[in-house]
């Protein structure tokens, strides 16, 4: 009887401890996990500021509205009468290119604009030629000038990429002649626009992939292999007015002069000044009459030299098509890396491309 007893009690106590024990598992098995940490992603250093995204002509940020904006290339005299020049120091891009062979080889300038509608006053606004045409349609640019030479005109006819806008623009009396008083103001570009069909945005003849390779923001061009040379100043061999660059040590950057005087904006004293300089070895081809010619650089490459931070580079450049993409590469072949800023980029005829002095 005892024994009976005793395992009854023994089996009692097992059987509580057993249902104790698969209670204690059933709570384990019903608990609420502990959540694993959401890892804080680590910021890009290198990334547009909020609101912003990376220009494609300086590689600067600047307000993301301007994204789908297409820039505007305005045609700008430089005969000495044409000076002072308005807004040239606020340009993304200086193109400076030989207008014609007469008048001792003068040069026009082209400068490119993205947010356009920020500069007061730009120009004084003159006429086109055909490289011009050509160069605006890469950018899928607005292409504003004055008229044009007739050469020009079968391009600007054919739409590819080079919308243009002619003449039209704000009227300014500066006591110089008729063709010298033309400018474009705030509003100027929307206006002209709409009344020629424009499309301010960019449209289906925009050309896929970036013009510059630039430097990581915030980063410079390593200047430090033994490919770059020092390079402080630029004498270009243009007669008439003189074209050259000075390296500015305090700015890093290229100041421009014409006629051996300072370029300053004549509204605010801005001194034109570049980042950037690309000068291209290019050959050109004379129209049969007037000097008028047209640069080599359809389907074509040639040499040139890369400037910044006081040093220069050899390089190469290439151009597939009218409307295709001008690249430029370094000495070891490779993309040319850019740092971020304004660029000055004269196309030297391929003639006198020996009579420039790169110091």
């Amino acid at each position: 009887m005892k024994i009976t007893k005793y395992v009854s009690i023994a089996l009692a106590l097992g059987l509580s401890i057993s249902l104790t024990g698969c209670g204690k598992k059933e709570a384990e098995a019903t608990a609420t996990p502990t959540p694993t940490p959401t890892p804080t992603p680590t910021p890009d250093p290198y990334a547009a500021p909020a609101g912003t995204y990376f220009s494609e002509t300086t590689g600067l940020p600047i307000a993301e509205s301007l994204k789908d904006q297409r820039p505007i290339a305005v045609m700008v005299d430089c005969e000495y009468s044409a000076l002072p020049h308005y807004g040239l120091a606020e340009a993304d891009i200086v193109y400076d290119l030989m207008n014609s062979l007469e008048n001792e080889r003068i040069t026009r300038f082209m400068a490119v604009y993205k947010d356009y509608d920020s500069v007061a006053q730009i120009g004084n606004v003159r006429s086109a030629r055909t490289t011009n045409v050509w160069l605006a349609a890469e950018w899928n640019a607005i292409l504003c000038h004055d008229g044009e030479a007739i050469y020009a005109e079968p391009y600007l006819e054919s739409g590819y990429g080079a919308e243009n806008i002619s003449g039209g623009f704000s009227r300014i009396a500066n006591g110089k002649a008729t063709e010298f008083t033309e400018y474009i103001l705030p509003g100027d570009v929307e206006a002209r626009a709409s009344e020629s069909g424009v499309n301010l945005k960019y449209n289906e003849y925009k050309v896929d992939g970036d013009h510059f390779q630039f430097a990581k923001y915030t980063l410079s061009v390593d200047t430090t292999a033994s490919s770059f040379t020092p390079a402080v100043s630029v004498a270009l061999p243009y007669d008439h007015n003189g074209t050259s660059l000075a390296y500015n040590a305090d700015t890093k950057t290229y100041d421009l002069s014409m006629y051996g005087i300072l370029h300053q904006d004549g509204d605010d004293g801005q001194t034109l000044t570049f980042q950037n300089v690309l000068l291209l070895d290019a050959p050109y081809t004379e129209y049969p009459s007037g000097g008028l010619i047209y640069y080599d650089i359809v389907d074509s490459t040639g040499d040139g030299y890369y400037l910044t931070n006081g040093v220069k580079e050899a390089i190469t450049w290439k151009k597939s098509g009218e409307t295709g993409i001008m690249h430029y590469y370094d000495s070891s072949g490779k993309e040319l890396t850019m740092n971020r800023g304004k660029s000055y980029i004269s196309f030297v005829p391929g003639d006198v491309w020996g009579a420039m002095i790169v110091e």
